[in-house]
C-alpha cells in the first residue's frame, strides 16, 4: 500500500458535495477531460500535491463535525487503491462514504474483476455519482450533480438487488 495519495485539494467541512459535513478529497488525475468541467486543473496526474494518507485518515478522526467524506476529482477511481484504502479506514468510524466518477457504475462492474482497486473502492462506498459531465444537459438546481445524466446510486442496495438503484435529492 502506497503511503501517499496525489490530491488536486481538500475541502475541509463542505456542504456541497453530499449531505452533511463532509469532508472532500479531491483526486489529482482524470482521463475524461469532460467538455465544460468546473475542475480541469485536476486532469493532469502529474500537478497536485502528495499527501500521507494516515495523516489526512487522523485529521478526519479528530473533527467530531465530519458526518461524511467524499471522493472527488478528477476522478477517484483512477487513484483507487489509496481512496479504497482510506475508505476502508472511515467506514470504520461509521462515516457515510460518496464518490464521484467519470466511469458508469455498470462500466466499472463489469471490468472490476481485472480491477482489484475498483472492487475495494466500490465496496467501500455508501453512494457513488457516476457519469461523465456532459455541458449540454447541465441544468440549474441539480443537487449533488453537475448534468442530468449523471446518477446518484445507492451502491450496497444496487449491488444487492442486482440492478441500479437511484436517490432522489
Amino acid at each position: 500500500m502506497k503511503e501517499t495519495i496525489r490530491l488536486a485539494g481538500i475541502a475541509y467541512e463542505s456542504l456541497v458535495n453530499g449531505p452533511g459535513v463532509r469532508r472532500v478529497f479531491f483526486s489529482q488525475g482524470c482521463n475524461h477531460n469532460c467538455k465544460g468541467c468546473f475542475n480541469p486543473e485536476t486532469h493532469d496526474f502529474s500537478l497536485g500535491e502528495e499527501k500521507n494518507i494516515k495523516e489526512l485518515i487522523e485529521d478526519v478522526y479528530s473533527n467530531p463535525m465530519i458526518k461524511g467524506i467524499t471522493f472527488s476529482g478528477g476522478d477517484p477511481f483512477e487513484r483507487a487503491e489509496e481512496f479504497a484504502y482510506m475508505a476502508k479506514a472511515f467506514k470504520e468510524k461509521n462515516l457515510n462514504i460518496w464518490s464521484y466518477t467519470g466511469y458508469k457504475f455498470e462500466y466499472i462492474l463489469e471490468n472490476i474483476d481485472n480491477r482489484p482497486d475498483w472492487k475495494e473502492l466500490i465496496n467501500n462506498i455508501d453512494v457513488l455519482v457516476d457519469g461523465r459531465f456532459e455541458e449540454d444537459k447541465k441544468e440549474e438546481g441539480l443537487k449533488f450533480r453537475g448534468s442530468s445524466n449523471q446518477r446518484i446510486i445507492d451502491v450496497k442496495e444496487s449491488i444487492k438487488k442486482c440492478k441500479i438503484i437511484t436517490l432522489d435529492y
